[in-house]
């Protein structure tokens, strides 16, 4: 018995978003990138993220935060590549936010910037 695709482009379609999956895994691969295990919680008045950093020290570590986004990298010579972004539902306060790296967890407590209103009341003439 032989089996036939019904159509040519029905086989192409099966397999296009594996070889699509597997390109995303070699890169993450040749990267040295995995999806570092992240923990999220919040209260009244911040977040906290914690991750798993396993091998970068605080020295080849950087933290940039603009405005609900902070982004986490790992510096030049460090020998682990890390690289992301995470983007909160409130705008942080850099100034009052700390971050602390102990035995391979990253932990971010950033504080959110209390939301004031901007609207102007006018006279009516």
């Amino acid at each position: 018995m032989l089996f036939a695709a019904a159509h040519p482009h029905l086989h192409r379609n099966v397999y296009a978003s594996a070889g699509r999956t597997l390109e995303r895994f070699l890169d993450d691969a040749r990267m040295g990138t995995r999806a570092a295990q992240t923990h999220y919680t919040q209260d009244e008045n911040s977040f906290t993220l914690k991750l798993d950093l396993p091998g970068v020290s605080k020295e080849q570590l950087g933290i940039s935060i603009e405005g609900a986004v902070v982004r986490i990298y790992s510096k030049e010579g460090a020998p682990r590549h890390y690289r992301a972004a995470y983007e909160l539902p409130q705008d942080i306060d850099a100034a009052t936010s700390e971050a602390r790296l102990d035995n391979g967890v990253l932990t971010l407590k950033l504080a959110k910037v209390v939301p004031m209103s901007k609207a102007t009341e006018i006279n009516v003439l």
